[in-house]
């Protein structure tokens, strides 16, 4: 009896901890911030919002959508007109990894699939254009309690297009 009541009491001792860490995971964030897109041929500005769920400390979804904010012209040498390219819309799902650093620095890489389109038009003519595309990544967060910045790069691969996109975002990060 006594060997019973010891042996269920250092178990007892052995979890409180592991399930006093697991109250602090899942753990929701949403960002918000500006997205700057280099096509190659252009440069596109956007907004860019994203939710995730860390599932365990270390793994995580997320969700990410951007609307364009920032367009680029270019001169038409036909009549000496202008046009513009004009990021319409960019959404996206991730599997994410994380890597704390401690309490306030957190290193993550992130991989998932997109949907890109893009708008480019002169007077008269406009043409919408869209793409899929595998996108992967890393990036940074500084965190100071639930409130952080995070900084990112994506690579945007349009497989079925042939081409793609570097992002860097900049973000205002609230855990919750």
């Amino acid at each position: 009896m006594i060997k019973t009541t010891l042996a269920a009491s250092i178990l007892a001792l052995a979890i409180l901890p592991a399930a006093a860490s697991a109250q602090d995971i899942p753990r929701g964030y949403a960002t918000l911030g500006y997205s700057q897109f280099d096509t190659g041929q252009a440069n596109l500005g956007a907004v860019t919002a994203r939710a995730g769920w860390k599932l365990w400390p270390n793994l995580g979804v997320e969700a990410e959508g951007s609307i364009g904010v920032e367009d680029e012209t270019f001169d038409v040498s036909i009549g000496g007109t202008g046009g513009s390219i004009e990021l319409k819309q960019d959404i996206a799902a991730y599997a994410v990894a994380f890597l704390p650093l401690g309490d306030h620095v957190e290193l993550f890489a992130r991989a998932g699939y997109g949907s890109t389109s893009v708008e480019s038009s002169v007077p008269a003519v406009s043409v919408v254009g869209d793409g899929e595309s595998f996108n992967y990544g890393a990036g940074a967060g500084l965190f100071y309690g639930a409130n952080g910045l995070r900084a990112d790069w994506t690579r945007k691969d349009f497989s079925d297009k042939g081409g793609e996109t570097d992002s860097w975002s900049v973000s205002y990060v609230r855990r919750f």
